[in-house]
């Protein structure tokens, strides 16, 4: 049996746009209207028959303001960044330039303090591993870009440094076909 698996990206909210890690801060108002906007459009994704949603706030108000009431995944959360969290990259690379060198250089490194690429990847990849395999109407997780990001990268068996390659918009979805160890990426027209 294969399972689909729809990963819409979260509106926007302020941390977003200062690219700041790992904040966990609400939809902001232009978040809120992109998301009536496109409420139209994403309103199919309810026929998943399991939601689901990082725990982040900005992540439940999208699911929330869709009407798609999903359940918080511990696992689909943003990559832990330590005492990096609620900072944008520009203040972390002033304070620790070599340690974000070898951030971004290393997958396995995690100078913050917190969860490494590889492990982030790993644990996204994880969870995606084990989702029910009945297909019956699918799947939906409403997750930070990131998240998306680090399931794709497992998913398609990337090399972990294609993570920095991959742009996910908000309110982007994203359809992963397959089953444990054996994922496709499906583009929609």
């Amino acid at each position: 049996m294969s399972v689909r698996l729809k990963l819409l990206a979260a509106a926007r909210s302020s941390s977003l746009l200062e690219t700041r890690f790992d904040d966990d801060r609400p939809l902001d108002v232009a978040g809120w209207h992109e998301t009536e906007r496109a409420a139209p459009v994403l309103c199919r994704l309810a026929a998943a028959e399991l939601r689901y949603c990082s725990p982040s706030a900005r992540c439940r108000e999208t699911g929330e303001a869709l009407g798609l009431r999903p359940l918080a995944q511990p696992a689909l959360r943003d990559c832990d960044m330590g005492r990096w969290r609620g900072r944008t990259l520009a203040e972390v690379t002033a304070a620790e330039p070599r340690a974000v060198e070898a951030w971004l250089a290393d997958p396995r490194s995690a100078p913050h303090g917190g969860e490494s690429l590889l492990a982030f990847i790993r644990r996204v990849g994880n969870w995606l591993d084990t989702r029910p395999t009945e297909d019956a109407a699918g799947l939906l997780a409403v997750a930070e870009p990131d998240v998306v990001r680090a399931a794709l990268v497992y998913a398609l068996q990337a090399p972990p440094h294609s993570y920095w390659r991959i742009d996910v918009p908000p309110l982007s979805v994203t359809t992963l076909s397959g089953r444990p160890g054996s994922w496709s990426l499906q583009l929609e027209v």
